[in-house]
């Protein structure tokens, strides 16, 4: 079976998880001999790893062939989903600082006129709305061009590019549903995000979510058909070991370190770990918090934590790489994951996965699938100190935690997520087929 996947990031060039699950997924689908795959993303960088895909980048693409009318065509499309200016991750206020209104002519013009390739950065920003847009009108070529059975999307940024994919090939279209607006926002939605997500679901032919507490969440909020919804959860890649400089945060004290690791914007609870971090300082002193990540409300927590008067006792990282993150966890002896709403959660496999105990909200996909793990609501912030409090200072748990927590780890791996996603595909085109 010949898979043509469409993806917006690809590590090493990755902001979020969205990238880590595409390739934990497409190396886990590449060990079967009869799953062939084709993944695209707006900008290939030449880093990346090809060794189980055909990877190929939008901007690698000659339209040469291209007509206005190809353009027209493509244009009235976007009459009915109306898009802006936005990242995989923003807010609603960063929209508004944001969006800048451009004529929509201007993306197109002098390229697809007279021939040549489209312009990606392949980053996230303030020029995404039109690369959305390039992006579907070379999907369409690439599909002509392209040998595949099935199309699959992954999230909101990809959708257009999957439903121009499948209107030049007519194959069938499956879409994977990483997070929503919903997660990202809450019920302070982007419109227009929420418009074209709901689009791209009901456009498809089958959709993946990568949790059940995420498919509910589709069914209700996008009003999609449960028969339409099937979850397979996310995995965990093996965390490679690295011999090079180790991480700055070299611990050179005894405290112990309780870890926030993630985006830090409203969807993953910062405030919340915060609070949390502030009760436990007022029973021991003898422990570190530290949060690694970046995200729009940084500045904010930052200041939290000046308020509350606990700076000398918390760290702010910056956004972390991959090495980075494997040196935080060696030097962590607690990871917190207090997510407002989380589709899945990889981050708390990974820490399993480096012998540090979790605690995560019960608001996350993971929670579905980990047993050894300390589950609370985001909101209860008592009690998240007290679990905190309980696991730095009771060894017993600790163990309990680790050595158990790290045997479902290892089930939980992306060679049984991809089993499942390789019987949704066959499943489909029988379907399509009978």
């Amino acid at each position: 079976m010949r898979v043509l996947m469409f993806g917006w990031e690809f590590p090493p060039h990755i902001s979020g998880g969205l990238g880590t699950a595409c390739y934990g997924l497409t190396k886990g689908l590449s060990s079967f001999n009869d799953i062939h795959i084709t993944f695209v993303v707006p900008k290939k960088h030449g880093d990346e790893d090809q060794r189980n895909i055909k990877l190929i980048g939008a901007n690698e693409i000659d339209l040469k062939n291209f007509n206005i009318d190809q353009v027209k065509k493509l244009q009235s499309l976007k009459q009915k989903v109306k898009f802006s200016q936005l990242s995989a991750y923003i807010t609603p206020d960063e929209f508004e600082k944001l969006y800048q209104h451009k004529r929509e002519e201007k993306i197109f013009s002098s390229s697809t006129s007279s021939g040549g390739k489209l312009g990606f950065t392949g980053k996230y920003g303030s020029g995404l709305f039109e690369e959305i847009y390039r992006y579907g009108l070379v999907a369409s070529e690439i599909a002509r061009n392209e040998p595949h059975d099935i199309i699959h999307a992954h999230d909101w940024l990809t959708f257009y590019a999957g439903l121009e994919a499948k209107k030049t090939s007519g194959k069938p279209l499956v879409v994977h549903i990483h997070a929503t607006e919903f997660d990202r926002c809450g019920e302070n939605l982007n419109k227009q995000v929420y418009e074209l997500e709901k689009y791209g679901m009901h456009q498809a032919d089958r959709i993946i979510t990568v949790s059940d507490y995420t498919r509910n969440m589709v069914i209700k909020k996008y009003n999609i058909k449960p028969e339409k919804v099937v979850t397979s959860h996310n995995g965990v890649e093996e965390i490679n070991q690295y011999h090079e400089t180790p991480f700055n945060f070299v611990k050179k004290f005894n405290e112990k370190v309780v870890t926030f690791l993630g985006r830090i914007t409203y969807q993953k609870g910062p405030e919340y770990f915060i609070q949390a971090a502030y009760k436990v300082l007022q029973k021991t002193k003898n422990v570190r918090f530290v949060m690694a990540g970046s995200g729009n409300l940084i500045n904010e927590m930052i200041k939290y934590v000046a308020r509350l008067g606990i700076s000398n006792k918390f760290h702010f990282t910056g956004f972390l790489g991959e090495k980075d993150v494997k040196r935080m966890y060696e030097n962590s002896n607690l990871y917190v994951m207090p997510s407002v709403s989380e589709p899945f959660g990889i981050s708390s496999l990974e820490a399993i996965q480096n012998n540090v105990p979790v605690i995560i909200s019960k608001q996350s996909g993971v929670s579905e699938v980990l047993k050894y793990a300390i589950k609370i609501d985001f909101w209860d912030i008592d009690k998240m100190a007290d679990a905190i409090y309980g696991v730095l200072n009771y060894s017993a748990l600790r163990s309990f935690l680790t050595s158990n927590g790290k045997c479902e780890a290892a089930y939980l791996n992306w060679q049984n997520t991809a089993k499942k996603v390789r019987d949704i595909y066959f499943s489909l085109l029988y379907k399509m087929a009978g």
